[in-house]
């Protein structure tokens, strides 16, 4: 078991950061901010394990769900909100609950985060079911908010993960896979924004692009699964397919309106020397990942 790090433990080494010149108290943060990463990495094979289970629930229909109070709970409205821009996704995939509810995104809501029924409610309100796989975001791992809808999850069946950056802490009672990265104390004693918010965001953000990258919206590192709906977004799927095919932009626009700006369409066409439309049945014969399509058969 690994040795308990609690979040409102006191920092020795910052003891003396409202005397120090503003130059050493920031040198100060940035030297415990540079632990996080490592404290990240000794929770890499359950956030590999959980990527896998939460896309294998995914490809069956299923959600992934983030619940969370404070910054927890703000940190998984982040990176809930960032996956239909970035992957194309339908903003139903990916979401997140907070303590408190809209208001708390902005706003302290006193009180949201004790209440453990309306973790509950929350969960009971999205139907969350098997297919489904819900992440408790919780710095001290004790948030009664986010336990009960992880014991509402876990009585539904849905894959139920902690994340927390105490250990051991009674949101892992509810978990089927626990992580639990030990940044040690906080510069500015209980403020757990600091680097376990860094560390859950390091952590998220794994969760989500690993189990996108599982689902093939990615080509290599390139987001293809890019909906080319403004001139910004236009350029850039030129652009990631000028890079997947090793072609120039300008062949890669005239490659795009031949497969109607559908940019996977586009790839596996060039790559696999086939019509758009032929690219395309192929897409939808295996889920859309690309290196899958070019190596089927056509039906």
């Amino acid at each position: 078991m690994k040795p308990g790090s609690y979040t409102e433990a006191r920092n020795s080494y910052t003891e003396k950061i409202d005397q120090v010149s503003t130059l050493e108290m920031v040198q100060m943060i940035n030297r415990e901010d540079i632990k996080v990463a490592e404290a990240v990495r000794p929770e890499l094979p359950a956030i590999a394990l959980a990527i896998d289970g939460i896309a294998a629930r995914m490809q069956s229909g299923g959600r992934l769900i983030y619940i969370g109070a404070g910054t927890s709970g703000r940190l998984g409205i982040l990176d809930a909100s960032e996956c239909p821009p970035t992957f194309s996704t339908p903003p139903e995939l990916v979401i997140a609950r907070i303590a408190g509810g809209k208001r708390a995104i902005t706003n302290a809501v006193e009180g949201a985060e004790d209440d453990l029924e309306a973790g509950r409610r929350e969960i009971e309100a999205l139907e969350v079911n098997e297919k489904d796989s819900v992440v408790g975001i919780a710095a001290s791992g004790h948030t009664p908010y986010v336990l009960g809808g992880m014991q509402e999850a876990r009585h539904r069946g849905a894959l139920v993960i902690s994340l927390a950056c105490n250990h051991p802490a009674p949101i892992e009672e509810h978990a089927e896979i626990v992580i639990a990265p030990l940044v040690g104390p906080e510069v500015v004693t209980g403020s757990t924004r600091l680097k376990a918010g860094t560390a859950q965001k390091l952590v998220l953000n794994m969760l989500s692009t690993g189990t996108m990258i599982r689902l093939g919206k990615t080509y290599s590192n390139l987001m293809v699964d890019v909906q080319m709906t403004n001139l910004k977004l236009r350029a850039r799927g030129a652009r990631i397919v000028a890079q997947a095919c090793g072609i120039s932009d300008a062949e890669a626009r005239r490659l795009l309106e031949k497969c109607d700006n559908e940019v996977k369409t586009a790839i596996v066409s060039y790559l696999a020397d086939i019509p758009a439309a032929r690219a395309r049945s192929r897409l939808t014969a295996v889920h859309g990942v690309i290196r899958k399509a070019l190596s089927v058969k056509d039906l």
